[in-house]
C-alpha cells in the first residue's frame, strides 16, 4: 500500500497544513468536508496545494516529519515546484505523477530501490 504526504492551504501564500495519509482523495475530501475539527477547518485550509507519493506509508510518514520540520520559505518554493499558482489539485490527483525520490547519497536511498 502507497502513501502520501500533501499539503493543503487556504489561498497561494497562505497557511500551509502538512499531513500524510494512504488515501489521498478520501482524506482531501475529509478535509473539505470539515469530517474532523481541526486545523484545517480552524483555517479554511480545503485546497490540496502539494502531494507526493511514496511505495509505503511508513516512508510516507518519515518525510511528513521530516517537511513539518522546514521553513515556511522552503515549503513555498516545494508547492510552487509542482504548483506554481496554487491550483486546488484535488480533480487531479490521479493526472499528476509525484513521487518521491531521495537523493542516492541519502541513507533511505536504498528504501525507495
Amino acid at each position: 500500500m502507497s502513501g502520501f504526504v500533501y499539503m493543503m492551504s487556504d489561498k497561494p501564500r497562505g497557511v500551509i497544513y502538512t499531513g500524510v495519509t494512504s488515501d489521498l482523495q478520501g482524506r482531501v475530501w475529509e478535509h473539505r468536508n470539515e469530517i474532523q475539527k481541526g486545523f484545517t477547518s480552524r483555517y479554511n485550509a480545503k485546497l490540496l496545494v502539494w502531494f507526493e507519493q511514496h511505495p509505503n506509508i511508513v516512508l510516507a510518514i518519515r518525510r511528513e516529519k521530516s517537511l513539518k520540520r522546514y521553513l515556511r520559505d522552503w515549503k513555498i518554493k516545494l508547492i510552487e515546484g509542482l504548483n506554481p499558482t496554487w491550483l486546488d489539485l484535488y480533480d487531479r490527483i490521479y493526472e499528476i505523477e509525484n513521487v518521491y525520490s531521495p537523493h542516492p547519497s541519502s541513507p533511505q536511498w536504498s528504501d525507495y530501490n
